[in-house]
């Protein structure tokens, strides 16, 4: 009788434990993605007012504030946005040097065209986020096209 209560019981720790597991992975997940839409949004709303935008070979890129811009705090200003790698697989983009999204799985996350005179310039942002690179269904890709309004065509 008491062997089969402990087979029952383990049974019964082993799925709760097993749940409790996958409940904080999904969170952890959930919280990595959050953090990418995060600064996609941050970034989006400082690029379109952003008046120049330079790119450094994909891992970085430094915009232009001017001083009416609402994030540029009144004066006009120079902002970086950077990735940094914290291990072998896993980046992290950064804004001045504060993180803003972790758990990037690649380094080369900016690519931007040259304004034409057809179009205004145009940032592509691609973040893939992935907290176990090892295992391929947990990638998470955001794609984004931000367009600088304030850039004269070439």
């Amino acid at each position: 009788m008491v062997a089969i209560l402990g087979v029952a019981l383990s049974g019964v720790v082993t799925l709760t434990v097993s749940g409790t597991r996958a409940e904080v992975d999904m969170s952890r997940r959930f919280q990595a993605q959050q953090e990418a839409r995060l600064a996609v949004d941050r970034m989006r709303e400082e690029i379109r007012c952003a008046s120049a935008l330079t790119l450094s070979s994909g891992t970085a890129i430094t915009i232009a504030l001017p001083a009416s811009c609402p994030t540029a705090g009144g004066t006009a200003q120079n902002v970086t946005y950077d990735i940094a790698q914290v291990a072998t697989g896993r980046y992290r983009l950064r804004r001045a040097g504060a993180r803003v999204a972790d758990y990037l799985t690649s380094a080369n996350v900016f690519s931007y065209p040259a304004p034409s005179l057809a179009a205004l310039g145009k940032l592509r942002l691609d973040l893939a986020v992935d907290l176990t690179p090892s295992d391929e269904l947990g990638l998470w890709r955001l794609r984004a096209d931000v367009v600088l309004r304030n850039t004269a065509r070439a």
